[in-house]
């Protein structure tokens, strides 16, 4: 009798000892033996994503992968370029066809979390397509399940079916873009932007911003990153429900590794980051344009040298009059006179920058005021309102210059310096309410000349720009 107990102890022992080393902790069906390179069978063929790709182009509609007719299997290879380690993304894997110089990217949609240990960054992976359906998803190209016109993600039980890893786990290079080429042909690769940081609203003053840990971010925090070189900009797009959401946004400059998407109503192209170790803004020499920074006033002056209410402008036309300067620097659109009721209603008339749905690659315009004398006039003061009616992208800041000579044409020539007192309604604000500058000190500049201008700057989507409202601007002297 205590043999056959020994036995079965010795049985019980090496079972439990074989069912240990096969198991993933957070996936019982999931092996965790030695890798193995893959090796398709002789009537299996493998194609890359850009194949997938284009059948889904042939057919612009949502399709469902079957069987080879000789009985083999198709079966699509790529890199792992995300993880879930850090929270921002969520039950799917992106991948991408190479580990350098990729050409295209694809989102498979598994109903697994977390995933990255066992499809780590870097990983390569071959996905059975039989019976998998690829799709279009708020713009970007996705694998799931067929659910009628839809997708839904890959069962937990079907996973280790579809989803073969490969002993291969490879150095994911950058591929290094500008925002200028950003292209469809480019969304779910890994990419990297030079020469950038956070639009200085965002992380100067004295409410710098978290990634995603603000009251208004709902799902996403969405920031601005802007380029050093030529002023372009692209939004950076982290989950609420990330790890790293509360840390601040780095005041620094320097490259960032991501994701390239779209917004969740594909309106935009967004940037998505595995974790901030994504960001390496090691120059501390940030790339704003020079400054009248003489920080804030306590009272305004008495003396008016210059204000607007914009209330005797005409509704639906471009602001004119009073010394305004309205320059388009790029685009159809203007600044002008508007109003509106309801939830986000106009301060009576206010002035307007609005291209959305302007057809525009590109909006640029300024509304800028008559000349200003600071050396003759003490405790001059500006302060206006502003409102960014869903901004989604587009910035408006608030410049001087001492040498424009007044001209359209001399615009671009002239030196322009930003005003960073000056406190303008953020993508995070409330679109419904509107904000104070307040009482911005101008006393420590100079210039018999002085120009005060409005400049707002599109996201560049054509089909999507925000909206920003102006008013109640008020120069003050003592």
């Amino acid at each position: 009798m205590k043999t056959y107990k020994k036995i079965q102890l010795f049985i019980l022992f090496i079972g439990l000892l074989s069912f240990n080393t096969c198991v993933e902790n957070d996936n019982l069906n999931i092996p965790v033996s030695v890798d193995v390179s893959f090796n398709p069978g002789v009537n299996d063929i493998v194609i890359d994503i850009s194949s997938v790709l284009g059948d889904f182009t042939q057919r612009g509609e949502i399709f469902t992968y079957n069987q080879l007719t000789n009985g083999g299997s198709r079966y699509m290879s790529g890199y792992v370029i995300s993880s879930d380690e850090g929270g921002n993304f969520f039950e799917e894997i992106v991948l991408q066809d190479k580990a350098s110089n990729p050409t295209a990217g694809i989102t498979v949609q598994v109903d697994v979390n977390p995933l990255y240990t066992f499809y780590e960054f870097g990983r390569k992976v071959y996905i059975k397509l039989d019976g998998l359906s690829v799709a279009e998803n708020n713009g970007v190209l996705q694998i799931g399940i067929q659910d009628g016109t839809g997708l839904a993600k890959i069962s937990s039980a079907l996973r280790n079916k579809h989803i073969i890893r490969d002993a291969e786990v490879a150095t994911i290079i950058p591929l290094e873009l500008t925002i200028r080429d950003f292209s469809n042909d480019k969304e779910s690769l890994f990419i990297r932007l030079n020469d950038v940081q956070f639009n200085r609203n965002e992380v100067l003053g004295s409410r710098p911003l978290t990634f995603a840990g603000e009251v208004s971010d709902e799902f996403d925090g969405e920031r601005t990153i802007e380029t050093c070189l030529d002023n372009a900009s692209v939004i950076l797009s982290t989950s609420t429900f990330s790890d790293f959401k509360a840390l601040h946004l780095p005041i620094n400059r320097g490259n960032i590794d991501g994701i390239l998407t779209r917004d969740f109503f594909d309106e935009f192209y967004t940037l998505v980051i595995n974790s901030p170790e994504d960001l390496n803004f090691n120059n501390d020499v940030r790339c704003d344009p020079t400054s009248l920074d003489c920080g804030l006033a306590t009272t305004e002056g008495p003396t008016i040298l210059f204000e607007d209410a914009f209330e005797t402008q005409t509704r639906s036309s471009p602001i004119t009059g009073n010394g305004w300067t309205n320059y388009i620097e790029a685009g159809s659109e203007s600044w002008e006179a508007y109003t509106a009721g309801g939830s986000n209603a106009s301060l009576g008339v206010s002035a307007r920058m609005n291209s959305f749905n302007s057809g525009d690659a590109s909006n640029i315009g300024w509304l800028i005021t008559p000349a200003i004398d600071l050396n003759t006039n003490t405790g001059v003061t500006l302060s206006f309102q502003t409102s960014n009616s869903f901004s989604d992208g587009s910035t408006m800041e608030v410049l001087f210059s001492d040498n424009w000579d007044g001209t359209f044409d001399g615009i671009s020539n002239a030196t322009w310096g930003l005003i960073p007192a000056a406190y303008i309604t953020q993508n995070s604000d409330l679109f419904s309410s509107w904000f104070d500058s307040g009482i911005v000190d101008l006393s420590c500049g100079s210039g018999s000349r002085v120009y005060f201008a409005f400049r707002y700057i599109g996201n560049g989507n054509s089909g999507f720009d925000g909206t920003y409202e102006l008013d109640n601007i008020k120069i003050t002297a003592n």
